[in-house]
């Protein structure tokens, strides 16, 4: 199960992008991958016509990175660290529920 979710801060660890950051637009948890925003880039060379193009051309975009090669950002303190999971009691209309909760183990501050 991937601990980094979509809209997530990611520092990249390893490769050509090492030491960016950027957030995540997609994660694909069967190919345990995730599409990362200016990180990565490649260019794709199209026919036109070709996938709705109408236009052909070299068009760039963002490919997937493996998980294991970013690092979640940690919002105290802006640097990587790992993600951790832990339950608080909630209060809800009266209920006390409990919920499970992310959090940054650099820091222990609680990720949205």
């Amino acid at each position: 199960m991937a601990k980094i979710k979509k809209d997530d801060l990611v520092q990249i660890l390893t490769g050509k992008d090492k030491g960016k950051q950027g957030k995540v637009l997609e994660v694909l948890p069967k190919k345990e991958r995730v599409v990362v925003e200016g990180v990565n880039r490649v260019k794709r060379h199209l026919r036109a016509g070709q996938f709705g193009s109408t236009e052909g051309g070299i068009v760039e975009s963002e490919a997937p990175i493996h998980l294991s090669n970013v690092a979640l950002v940690d919002p105290e303190t802006g640097k990587p660290t790992r993600v951790g999971y832990r339950f608080e009691t909630v209060e809800r209309d009266g209920e006390t529920e409990t919920v499970k909760v992310r959090y940054a183990k650099a820091s222990g501050k609680e990720l949205s």
